[in-house]
């Protein structure tokens, strides 16, 4: 039997000084964001996740978005190196809670490496090279995960902020996908949802087993996913998204195994 816990960070009073990079700045309601972050993590313990919630780094304005301080597979975690040299002094504190239930990696020197632009389809990692993560943290990468049989392609993104902003996983054998911003082409057998024109953003889903939350933001293409059996549960996350966010990025998961021997913390725990 597996658990999933869901690695959460508290939406700062900062964020209204978030990095853009696609975006241009619109007022963010602080209160309602806050809302949203908290029915996000419902939604997360819905479909069976129990929340860890990470200190508070009201300092940094992106820290909300845990997603991007680390790659978490079976075998270890990589605490990354983010491309926005503001948000790199949110890593320490993930790495020292995933410490836990994950051997640490970490990236070096002049490498780059958001975790929204990780995609792990089982052993096969895409990275996408974006204005976030360059071909020296793809490398990094590839040589950390190397001895445990994951194998790295590089993907180049065109007008999304990560990897993850253009294609996720919305099932075992689908994904959803912009194919205007990445190649849709490269993921080998997995079947390919597109997102409706209408809603570019909408490829940015979480894949949970018992459901998929997605923004509630577009209709026409969770149409799409429940034509292809997705079990679709809509998140509102309208204030976030301001911050050029999407439902994966609140979130770091980790699956265990239950009887391992592993001390499993309370349902919500201060890291």
């Amino acid at each position: 039997m597996t658990r999933i816990l869901a690695f959460t960070r508290a939406v700062p009073a900062s964020i209204v000084r978030c990095e853009l990079t696609h975006l241009a700045r619109t007022p963010i309601d602080l209160a309602r964001a806050r809302e949203q972050h908290a029915a996000y993590e419902r939604a997360l313990e819905s479909a069976g996740c129990e929340i860890v919630q990470l200190p508070e780094l009201d300092e940094h304005p992106d820290s909300v978005f845990v997603e991007d301080v680390a790659v978490v597979l079976d075998e270890v975690a990589i605490a990354t190196q983010p491309g926005a040299a503001s948000r790199r002094g949110e890593v320490d504190s993930a790495a020292e809670a995933l410490r836990a239930h994950r051997r640490i990696l970490r990236l070096e020197g002049d490498a780059t490496l958001d975790g929204g632009d990780v995609l792990a389809l089982g052993r096969a990692l895409f990275v996408g090279l974006t204005r976030r993560t360059n071909a020296a943290g793809a490398r990094q990468l590839r040589e950390r995960v190397a001895p445990f049989g994951y194998a790295v392609t590089e993907l180049e993104v065109e007008g999304a902020l990560h990897l993850k902003t253009a294609v996720t996983r919305a099932s075992q054998h689908a994904l959803v996908v912009n194919p205007r911003w990445v190649d849709a082409s490269r993921f080998g057998d997995f079947a390919r949802i597109e997102v409706d024109a209408r809603e570019p953003f909408a490829a940015n889903v979480l894949w949970l087993g018992a459901a998929t939350l997605c923004a509630a933001a577009f209709p026409r293409t969770h149409e799409r996913l429940r034509a292809h059996g997705v079990r679709v549960a809509p998140v509102d996350v309208s204030e976030l998204a301001k911050a050029e966010a999407g439902v994966t990025c609140c979130s770091l998961l980790v699956q265990r195994r239950l009887g391992s021997g592993t001390n499993w913390p309370k349902t919500t725990i201060r890291a």
